[in-house]
């Protein structure tokens, strides 16, 4: 009998696992999923709280990439997929101190409406010429990889940077524009420089080209489901061989045998003939330090960054007195330690009763360093003064909760994908293993499901 290790329990390794589970019931093979916690599903937590869904990790997922709402459909939670409410999708930067909305057409930070932008003072008149001037961008030939803040300066400026780019990424990815590498988190934007030049003329030939119909309407930005985004790890987990899930059980080693592999946890070895390491790229690289120490050094290369977020009800006093959107953006000049806060009440259906105001407040990277020995009141105290100022929210929060997440965010870096050529030139002189999770190929909760199928179907296929 076939037997398969998958080291991890996250949504990548649960999708790994679905996706050998009808092979298991076939009676082709069987598998053994060890996660180091009591809990699966990694960051995908969610709490239900003064009739509020609160999200302790990711509340939603990028529709466009269809990979986490097919599996959703695959478990029969497609009548449980909601949109987000993009009819009232409004974005705010704070500007020295003041909430000013993104303007209409600005795609990213891509200007694609020349008035609305022109009339906007999110930006000022050096940098609105400079859009200007951008539309007569030349082609470039692609060179070297570079800094997503690199690539937006020369066609913007440095306040692009600043009051766009930087807050944008730092609010996905938890990282900064100066260090994330444009062709592993924006490869569109590199691909559009080199066949058009100017970004704002690619953006347009492109909307041209995907004007849809009008009985066709343009999906929601975001998904998520009716109630939270751990009832996607409730569906999958007793969809599972029960037998099969070992939580508590961190993996110490593993070691390449004979026709497979040595799985050491605990004071248990087993063998397996495969293994798919569904971990954080630097979890990865210590079990796999032994075995193969030019592979697991360019995993251990791979930067992670820790994040907190901060969830907090409000009654219908506050909700009135929100603005409009989905929420704002901090730029880091700005000199807070808040990096976003979402207004999920208007981001979602299903969120929060119609008389309670539900807000998520977000920390990443070195603000979320700073702050994280602090007491969870202490955070929250932070968290209520940030928002005095810049809401002018006084009132003392119904519920509030603070969820940590300790280098759960991976970081692409200048170089990310050299390193990933190299990491797939080195993992064949270990036969039978595949890699998952999000360090790889995209960090997004669509992008781990794919890596853990992905590396589901590469076992399969050398097996």
């Amino acid at each position: 009998m076939t037997r398969i290790a998958i080291i991890g329990g996250g949504i990548s390794g649960l999708a790994a696992a679905f996706a050998l589970e009808e092979h298991r019931r076939a009676g082709v093979l069987e598998y053994t999923l060890y996660e180091s916690s009591p809990q699966l599903g990694g960051v995908l937590r969610t709490e239900h709280i003064h009739d509020c869904i609160v999200e302790a990790g990711p509340d939603s997922f990028i529709s466009e990439k269809p990979w986490a709402a097919d599996l959703c459909r695959a478990l029969g939670l497609g009548d449980q997929l909601i949109g987000s409410n993009d009819a009232d999708r409004k974005t705010y930067i704070l500007v020295r101190g003041q909430l000013i909305p993104i303007p209409d057409g600005l795609m990213f930070m891509v200007p694609t409406k020349i008035l609305p932008t022109g009339l906007s003072p999110l930006f000022s008149w050096t940098t609105k010429l400079r859009m200007a001037r951008e539309l007569l961008h030349p082609p470039r030939p692609l060179g070297a990889d570079e800094s997503v803040a690199s690539l937006v300066e020369r066609h913007y400026g440095s306040e692009m940077v600043d009051r766009l780019a930087d807050p944008l990424l730092s609010g996905v990815y938890g990282g900064e524009a100066n260090s994330l590498s444009v062709r592993a988190v924006l490869p569109r934007f590199a691909e559009m420089e080199r066949t058009h030049g100017s970004l704002g003329r690619a953006m347009l030939a492109g909307r041209k080209k995907m004007q849809r119909p009008a009985n066709n309407p343009t999906p929601p930005l975001f998904t998520s489901l009716k109630k939270g985004m751990q009832q996607l790890v409730e569906t999958i987990v007793p969809r599972l061989n029960q037998a099969s899930l070992l939580t508590n059980t961190p993996v110490q080693s593993i070691q390449p045998r004979t026709g497979g592999w040595s799985v050491s946890a605990g004071l248990k070895s087993d063998h397996f003939n495969a293994i798919i390491l569904a971990l954080p790229a630097r979890a990865a690289a210590h079990v796999l330090s032994v075995c193969n120490p030019e592979l697991s050094t360019e995993l251990a290369a791979i930067g992670y960054s820790s994040s907190i977020t901060v969830g907090l009800g409000y009654d219908r006093d506050v909700r009135q007195s929100l603005p409009p959107g989905f929420g704002f953006l901090v730029p880091r000049n700005e000199g807070k330690r808040l990096l976003a806060a979402t207004f999920v009440h208007n981001k979602f259906p299903h969120r929060a009763p119609d008389d309670r105001a539900l807000l998520r407040c977000f920390f990443a990277g070195s603000n979320a360093e700073n702050i994280w020995q602090l007491s969870d009141d202490a955070i929250i105290a932070i968290v209520r003064n940030e928002l005095q100022q810049i809401l002018r929210l006084r009132a003392a929060p119904l519920f509030a909760r603070v969820y940590k997440w300790k280098s759960a965010m991976a970081q692409y870096g200048v170089g990310h994908l050299e390193r990933l050529d190299r990491i797939e030139r080195l993992r064949p002189q270990l036969p039978g293993l595949a890699l998952a999770g999000n360090g790889f190929r995209g960090i997004g909760i669509p992008d781990c499901v794919r890596s853990g199928q992905e590396a589901a179907k590469q076992v399969l296929s050398l097996l």
